[in-house]
């Protein structure tokens, strides 16, 4: 029990695990689709960062949801630079699982992916998710622009007034500006399209959006 509440605290800087300089390897195209997953990427192209539990199912949510154009995973929100899997599982980088999707807006707008991410999974549960507890299991929305901030912060609050009414604690979700990414290892990389029967742990609340978020 010491150990889980241990992994749900966030590490402070100095006792945080050093990293590394070099970048972890990944492949350049999406294993379903065929797609660049590294930059650069269509000039017409913009990307969301989101946490919502571990990123196998997270992933796999939003590449076969939405007409997006690739998705990666990989870690932010923490402070140790390219971690590892390892290390971010011991709790002492700070950093959260995430799923980058790469989009074209005139196909998907920004309001479809956080709905989507709102109703995928529990962000009222502090560092975990279901049964899996650690900080990298947190639910997080790492915005590139003021704009997406704006728009993720609204749809929270509307999130929350639906939440409430279902009896629902007050939502637990970070909101970040301008996060650094770092890629997950080439394995993880759309995990459950490689392996179709492998864990996935992702679990909404069966709360729906508000329809003026939807279509807004």
């Amino acid at each position: 029990m010491f150990y889980k509440r241990q992994k749900a605290e966030m590490p402070e800087a100095e006792s945080a695990l050093p990293g590394r300089s070099e970048k972890i390897a990944v492949p350049q195209n999406h294993f379903v689709n065929g797609n660049s997953i590294t930059e650069p990427f269509p000039q017409e192209m913009k990307m969301a960062l989101f946490g919502l539990g571990c990123f196998w199912g997270a992933e796999r949510k939003f590449w076969q949801s939405l007409d997006i154009f690739s998705t990666s995973v990989g870690y932010a929100g923490g402070i140790t630079p390219n971690p590892s899997y390892e290390e971010v599982c011991s709790g002492m980088t700070g950093h959260n699982e995430v799923v980058r999707i790469v989009y074209d807006p005139l196909r998907v707008s920004y309001k479809q992916l956080l709905t989507l991410f709102w109703e995928s999974h529990n962000p009222t549960q502090g560092m975990q998710q279901g049964n899996d507890v650690g900080t990298q299991y947190r639910s997080g929305i790492y915005t590139y622009n003021e704009e997406q901030e704006a728009a993720a912060m609204s749809s929270r609050d509307e999130y929350q007034k639906a939440l409430s009414s279902a009896g629902y604690d007050a939502i637990t979700t970070e909101i970040v500006l301008l996060p650094k990414y770092y890629y997950a290892e080439h394995y993880h990389q759309q995990y459950l399209a490689k392996v179709p029967d492998g864990y996935c742990g992702l679990g909404g609340t069966g709360v729906s959006c508000p329809s003026d978020l939807i279509e807004s």
